[in-house]
């Protein structure tokens, strides 16, 4: 039985990889005045905002808006409201960028697949031509041999780090 082979054989041309490069190099330029870098320690003290606090904080906006005559006077209204803009505004690139990013690396998870198919072809080809003795065979599939260490279960290759 043949391997499923060209999962993905839809491919970006070369201007629209820069393009895309361009993109996101004008997305980190514009977002370079507000990235932040955390500590690990920092992250931990003002990292504690859980789901139960953001509900808090959208019912506390809720009556900023809908009775601001309940407001506290020692709140800074302007800023709690940038604030809250500003956090909904990044919440919704940060959503948008993940399912970009899942749908990249599955893309990239296919075309990994079918290059690692097509190798395995290519050693066996390599594999069976050394056998021959045709000439320059056995020295590629030596180099390639290595990449198949025997062990008790397997004689595959380790998977790929991701």
């Amino acid at each position: 039985m043949m391997g499923l082979t060209n999962l993905n054989s839809t491919h970006l041309s070369s201007a629209k990889i820069t393009a895309a490069q361009d993109a996101i190099s004008a997305l980190e330029n514009a977002l370079a005045e507000i990235t932040t870098n955390l500590s690990a320690e920092e992250r931990k003290r003002y990292g504690s905002i859980n789901e139960q606090n953001k509900l808090f904080v959208n019912k506390v906006y809720d009556y900023s808006q809908s009775q601001p005559n309940l407001k506290s006077p020692e709140v800074d209204w302007d800023e709690f409201n940038r604030d809250y803009s500003s956090r909904n505004s990044m919440e919704g690139m940060i959503s948008r960028l993940e399912s970009l990013i899942t749908r990249m690396n599955n893309a990239k998870t296919l075309h990994d697949y079918d290059n690692y198919q097509s190798a395995l072809v290519e050693y066996s080809f390599s594999t069976y031509k050394a056998g021959t003795s045709a000439p320059g065979f056995e020295n590629k599939y030596k180099d390639l041999k290595q990449f198949f260490l025997k062990n008790s279960t397997s004689t595959a290759p380790p998977e790929e780090k991701k």
